[in-house]
């Protein structure tokens, strides 16, 4: 996490522009990409990344792609998308949220989504005394999301909104704060906030360890209980200059998730000591059986979940113009290796 960290404050004072700048001036693009001889591969240490996770842990990644990996780990989707923007990063596990103001903001331009990764493991978890009880409870209540604007807090939105609420920071009754998911846990133990919507593994935590309670788990919400919880985006110029080398990756993407589906005490074992070393601390048995039974691993982007959240953002205003997220998937190299496993491919349900 301090690499994570370093990284982002670097990438916020500017200290890594500079040096990319001047690597711009010395070799060209094409020259510096073609035949990529690394993958730059950024993920988060969250149960929802879990294939990026798998892969450190087994480095069954390295040997399926044919090159080094640069595992680049990240705090959040917009860091992501400026280290994408800054032409610092080839590929990404990453939200759908930070996915579609990336896409939008830069014109479709800089990346694409080539596969989904996962799918849940998203909700609402409130402590047992806060006094709610219903959907008629939640006034005057203090409510965490991860971050402002990301896709948690974009779900808490649509869904107070939806329930007849207005916010405190539009003269309303239900406070919205944004809090990393670490301080939510302590503020929840504290009780000095009343509930979180959150992901796995904090959903779990905030349960097992903070007492809390499971109010509303996120795929009540979708049709058949399926959304995209997270992508993996490949930059548009290194997909153009490496294909043979994106294929491979979208091999070992569906590979190393098959294997995790198929046995799922090693997939939490495995996962378990990756986040051991990524965050020094590893979590509750019990914690990560939970996690891992409300997330889905996947290659199949569920592309109308994504639509519909970007539809969502732009209702509560947190997108002004009407979204176009046309070409935003190039999922043509992930069909094919489906069609060659004889397994079903996927749409972009994006017309």
């Amino acid at each position: 996490m301090a690499g994570a960290i370093g990284w982002e404050k670097a990438i916020k004072s500017g200290r890594v522009w500079g040096a990319f700048l001047l690597c711009l001036l010395l070799v060209p693009w094409s020259q510096a990409h073609a035949g990529a001889k690394r993958l730059r591969l950024g993920y988060f240490p969250n149960i929802t990344h879990g294939q990026a996770l798998y892969a450190r842990a087994t480095g069954e990644l390295e040997k399926m792609v044919g090159v080094p990996i640069e595992w680049i780990p990240f705090n959040a989707g917009p860091s992501v998308i400026e280290a994408l923007f800054a032409d610092a990063l080839d590929a990404a596990f990453i939200g759908p949220s930070p996915t579609i103001n990336g896409y939008i903001k830069s014109k479709g331009e800089k990346f694409v989504i080539v596969a989904g990764a996962s799918s849940g493991g998203a909700g609402l978890v409130v402590r047992k005394d806060s006094g709610i009880g219903g959907e008629k409870d939640f006034h005057g209540k203090v409510i965490a999301t991860p971050q402002l604007g990301n896709t948690q807090d974009l779900a808490a939105r649509a869904w107070f909104a939806a329930k007849g609420y207005r916010l405190n920071e539009t003269g309303g009754t239900v406070s919205l704060v944004p809090l990393s998911n670490p301080d939510q846990l302590t503020m929840f133990k504290k009780k000095q906030i009343d509930g979180a919507w959150t992901i796995e593994p904090w959903l779990s935590r905030l349960e097992l360890e903070g007492g809390g309670r499971l109010f509303l788990d996120e795929k009540s919400l979708w049709p058949e209980g399926r959304y995209v919880t997270t992508h993996l985006v490949v930059h548009r110029k290194f997909l153009a200059e490496n294909e043979d080398l994106v294929k491979k990756l979208l091999t070992a993407h569906v590979e190393l998730t098959q294997r995790m589906n198929a046995d799922k005490a090693a997939t939490a074992r495995l996962l378990n000591g990756q986040l051991k070393k990524d965050t020094g601390k590893e979590l509750e048995g019990e914690v990560i059986s939970r996690a891992l039974s409300r997330v889905e691993f996947t290659w199949d982007p569920i592309a109308p979940s994504l639509v519909k959240l970007a539809e969502i953002a732009h209702r509560i205003k947190f997108l002004r113009p009407s979204p176009r997220l046309d070409g935003i998937y190039a999922l043509k190299p992930l069909n094919a290796v489906l069609r060659q496993k004889n397994l079903p491919e996927v749409s972009d349900g994006v017309r």
